[in-house]
């Protein structure tokens, strides 16, 4: 399985690693480092994650990494989306 990163989620990367990197920025690159390898279990396993059910017929699912969500969908076309990516702290 492909797995492509949406537009969403290179924000949602880039907006946590310019949140992180001013007060610490070796934490901000270990974060980054961390979150950019944690789809690639989805591979090899892509329903690993929760399904989100309000998103039906979409299949959507969710993975932690960390202390962070990580939204992606399957579809039928055998590529893995990764749709957002947030801490588990945001009000989202």
């Amino acid at each position: 399985m492909e797995i492509i990163w949406t537009s969403n989620s290179l924000g949602d990367l880039a907006r946590l690693y310019e949140f992180l990197e001013p007060v610490n920025p070796k934490a901000a690159a270990v974060v980054f480092e961390r979150l950019t390898a944690g789809p690639d279990i989805l591979e090899t396993q892509p329903r690993i994650g929760t399904p989100l059910m309000e998103f039906e017929p979409r299949e959507v699912r969710y993975i932690l990494v960390g202390d962070y969500e990580m939204r992606y969908e399957i579809t039928p076309d055998s590529k893995i989306w990764i749709l957002r990516v947030w801490h588990t702290r945001e009000d989202r």
